[in-house]
């Protein structure tokens, strides 16, 4: 048994959880900070706890998976709020020089997030003035990044000149990217001398211009200058990148590469851009292939694993709102019968171990294909199945799963972890959430970003709706899952924490 100490991005569920229950009944023995210190959306973490918890573990551990912004800024969201200095935040990552030095044997594979700039007006994870003007700020920045590479429209270059909004708030803005940035560039530094072994650095909400796009150029040339591209991987993602990490760290305690095909049900399909992200599908999923310790190869009989990618012809739309809004991108353009006809072959006649990656929609799990998966009993024989948040969030959490699966078969976890993603990304994340939030929410004076408690009646009331989902769209499931636990992490409506029971 290897033990893996691991320091994840926050405490949700997809962070803290997600990675425990792929990995903790595999040849790895996962040792993560007690809830307590992790802090609470924009409470930090207790980063002397955290310190005191990682040179305490990490002296007899194998390998440590580490998010540096939990490090160094307490987690995701306080990394966007801090006012701290780049000296004191230097110090604070000098913490990974000591468990070198006290313990050289030790693997450091470690995720240094860029700053996100969203595009949208809200405070909910900003500070309090992003409310007020965090659109206008990321329009500045796209239209800034355009101009300075002479490819703004006239439209656009107007449009520049008439935003307005207080200036001190994108100083306040520009000032925190800049130390982020700063630290980022130290993290390649801790790299190029061997403390850091492996780094991801992920761009959260990404887009192709703007202030990430920006921040991104600068790193990418201090990659390349420092020749370092084979062991500094840039692409989009946050929340998924802990299970990645895991993977490749077990890939190589077991000296194993998987080896994965891809298939696509349209033909367009890897050249899509989704939604948040800054570069073409195909191109993402490669990174995340290899994250995870795996490698492409161009046909079936020479795959271990087939990656199947549900996603459209065109551009992705809200999961919520599938049924109402599906274009010709996911009607005529995408042949779903012929991809399902595939896995079907794949499960039932080659008997290859097959992961459903289902990035059709932004935000959840595609309705149709469940009812297809459903039809051919296929549901439960998959190797791994995602489709929440963002492309790279499904990506980065199928993929391990799958590779998990490849590796110690359908065990009862697998199958708890596999019921758990159609229940969450289809069952919560694409009718529940919004059926909620448009019928329920107003009896108790609540609203989207807030619900009052995590194991309220808010909680009780998802328990329920998923429950008549299951009833209604995963029969195979009626009598197979028991929930454990359901709970809002960050008492809003975005998330939800589940823990599911598969029973046999």
């Amino acid at each position: 048994m290897k033990k893996i100490v691991l320091l994840p991005l926050d405490e949700r569920p997809c962070n803290y959880d997600f990675p425990y229950k792929l990995f903790h009944e595999t040849e790895i023995s996962v040792v993560r900070p007690e809830m307590s210190i992790m802090g609470v959306k924009k409470k930090p973490g207790d980063i002397k706890a955290i310190q005191e918890f990682l040179l305490k573990e990490c002296r007899d551990a194998d390998g440590l998976v580490i998010s540096i912004d939990t490090l160094l800024y307490g987690g995701i969201v306080p990394s966007r709020l801090h006012h701290d200095k780049v000296e004191t935040l230097t110090k604070r990552l000098s913490v990974l020089k000591t468990i070198k030095q006290e313990n050289p044997k030790i693997k450091i594979y470690a995720f240094d997030l860029i700053m996100r700039c969203p595009q949208y007006s809200s405070s909910d994870e900003e500070p309090d003035y992003y409310e007020e003007c965090g659109l206008e700020i990321f329009k500045y920045g796209f239209i800034k990044h355009k101009m300075s590479l002479n490819i703004a429209t006239k439209e656009e270059v107007k449009l520049f000149n008439q935003l307005s909004f207080n200036k001190d708030y994108l100083d306040d803005f520009l000032k925190r990217r800049k130390i982020n940035a700063t630290l980022n560039l130290e993290s390649l530094t801790y790299l190029k001398d061997n403390i850091i072994d492996f780094l991801i650095i992920p761009q959260d909400d990404a887009a192709e211009y703007g202030w990430t796009a920006m921040d991104q150029i600068l790193i990418r040339k201090q990659i390349e200058k420092d020749h370092l591209q084979l062991r500094a991987y840039m692409y989009p993602g946050a929340d998924e990148v802990t299970n990645s990490l895991m993977s490749k760290m077990l890939c190589e305690i077991k000296n194993v590469k998987p080896l994965v095909y891809i298939k696509y049900p349209v033909f367009s399909a890897p050249l899509t851009i989704p939604s948040l992200e800054d570069r073409y599908l195909d191109t993402t999923i490669k990174y995340q292939i290899l994250a995870a310790g795996g490698l492409v190869v161009s046909s079936i009989d020479e795959a271990d694993i087939v990656l199947c990618v549900n996603a459209p012809a065109d551009q992705m739309i809200s999961a919520p709102y599938q049924l109402e809004n599906k274009g010709r991108g996911f009607t005529t353009q995408r042949n779903l019968v012929e991809f399902i006809e595939f896995i079907d072959y794949l499960v039932h006649v080659k008997k290859k171990p097959t992961i459903v990656a289902d990035v059709a929609f932004g935000n959840g799990g595609d309705i149709e294909l469940l009812n297809l998966l459903e039809q051919k009993s296929l549901t439960m024989e998959l190797a791994a199945y995602a489709g929440w948040n963002t492309s790279s969030n499904t990506l980065g959490t199928c993929i391990p799963h799958g590779f998990v699966h490849l590796l110690y078969g359908n065990t009862l976890n697998h199958r708890s972890f596999l019921a758990h993603r159609y229940i969450e990304d289809i069952g919560y994340c694409s009718v529940v959430r919004r059926y909620i939030t448009e019928n329920r929410l107003k009896d108790y004076d609540f609203n989207y970003f807030y619900v009052k408690d995590q194991r309220g009646i808010i909680s009780k009331i998802v328990q329920e709706e998923l429950k008549k989902f299951i009833k209604q769209y995963i029969p195979s499931l009626v009598h197979h899952v028991k929930f454990k636990d359901v709970y809002m992490p960050w008492r809003r409506m975005f998330e939800v924490g589940l823990d599911i029971q598969y029973l046999d």
